[in-house]
């Protein structure tokens, strides 16, 4: 094996070697250990011969002749060097980096290793088709360690048009990046996610106003009494939905919260509903009097536990939007949400004077959990709080 030892590498000499029937070296002789391997093939490599602290002997590629400069091959085994003073191995580090995996991968860690552990399986849904629709095209070829603010900010961009969407998309990412950060797999403190500003979101729904409650509740009693004598399941499913809407507007519940209600988290003595998990986690409903007329003019079905049984008995009730769109178009009031019937239990309280703690208690915001601990000392004020609201709304509801 040829080797020249007591050259200045450059890249003429590099150029004028020729290949041999075995590797050879030529080793530059001003800085130790960096050379380049000569190939029968004709391919040149520039390398770095050094011993680790094992004194185990390695000569790694730091990159190919004709693609690397030279300049920048020597650069290179200079950084190399000095790690390898300090006791590291380079090539052992790189070997770590290109362990690490893809975003893709990741994600697929995210979801099995933890989303899946602690978050619902309604956020799962969510998370598995944001990454699917929006981070997985977009980046998802790209190393963990290797995403870049730039990378973040291009795809927060390209979701201007669906503000929404996009910082839901920004904050699941925000989290996979926390994660890589726990689980070794980025620097500490690396988050590309962090000083990417949110998009400003779009104030949704509104307040009912006593007129429109008028209006909703005649609505409401026209459509109960054309189901009645239709004595068929579009009948009882009609009815079903009515009395969903109504117990919407006298608890300020969330639709999901009352369509799947069970009879078994109902406490029709402490007039309050149990639910064992909710948006927030465990949550009380507390229920008005007009909310117990309500849910005693419900007769159970056997066999199934759900208070508002599914349109064939079986399961709960989950699809009324085809209603809702009528009762909106007759009570005049085509731009109001269901979720927006929430909204208006809360400005009823508010406008009478409760207090924002005990509205905020009433619909479970936030501090839920925390409010549930020692919600059996406050039962008496929440329970006066919820029948003046629903005493309220069911005024506005009656006929003048």
């Amino acid at each position: 094996m040829k080797t020249y030892t007591t050259v200045r590498l450059t890249k003429s000499l590099i150029e004028k070697a020729e290949p041999q029937e075995e590797p050879y070296y030529l080793w530059d002789n001003k800085l130790p250990g960096f050379g380049c391997r000569i190939y029968p093939t004709g391919k040149k490599s520039y390398i770095l011969s050094y011993r680790n602290e094992m004194g185990i002997q390695k000569r790694p590629v730091l990159g190919r002749f004709g693609i690397s400069t030279l300049d920048d091959a020597r650069e290179k085994a200079c950084e190399w060097l000095i790690l390898i003073a300090t006791g590291c191995d380079p090539q052992e580090n790189r070997i770590e980096e290109r362990k690490r995996p893809s975003v893709k991968d990741f994600a697929e860690s995210y979801i099995t290793d933890y989303a899946l552990i602690k978050k619902k399986p309604s956020s799962v849904r969510s998370d598995r088709s944001n990454l699917r629709l929006h981070v997985l095209p977009a980046i998802g070829y790209l190393r963990i360690d290797r995403v870049t603010r730039s990378h973040v900010q291009q795809l927060h961009n390209s979701m201007r048009n669906t503000p929404g969407a996009a910082n839901h998309v920004l904050s699941l990412l925000s989290k996979i990046m926390n994660l890589a950060e726990k689980w070794g797999v980025r620097p500490d403190f690396s988050n590309p996610c962090r000083h990417i500003e949110k998009y400003k979101k779009k104030k949704l729904g509104r307040y009912i106003k006593p007129e429109e409650f008028k209006r909703l509740g005649e609505t409401l009693r026209v459509i109960e009494l054309e189901a009645i004598p239709m004595r068929s399941v579009d009948g009882a499913a009609r009815i079903r939905m009515v009395q969903a809407i109504r117990l919407l507007i006298l608890t300020g519940s969330r639709l999901g919260e009352i369509l799947s209600l069970k009879w078994q988290y109902i406490d029709f003595i402490n007039k309050v509903i149990m639910l064992p998990d909710s948006k927030t986690g465990k949550k009380i409903i507390y229920l008005s009097d007009a909310a117990i007329s309500i849910l005693n003019t419900i007769t159970p079905l056997e066999g199934n536990s759900y208070v508002l049984p599914g349109r064939n008995g079986k399961g709960h009730l989950n699809r009324m939007g085809h209603l809702w769109l009528r009762i909106r178009r007759e009570a005049e009031i085509e731009d109001l949400r269901l979720h927006d019937l929430r909204h208006g239990f809360a400005s009823v309280g508010v406008c009478m004077g409760e207090s924002l703690p005990i509205v905020g208690q009433l619909l479970g915001h936030t501090q839920a959990q925390t409010t549930a601990r020692y919600a059996h000392l406050a039962t008496t004020p929440m329970l006066t709080a919820a029948n003046r609201i629903a005493d309220r709304i069911s005024q506005n509801l009656q006929p003048d």
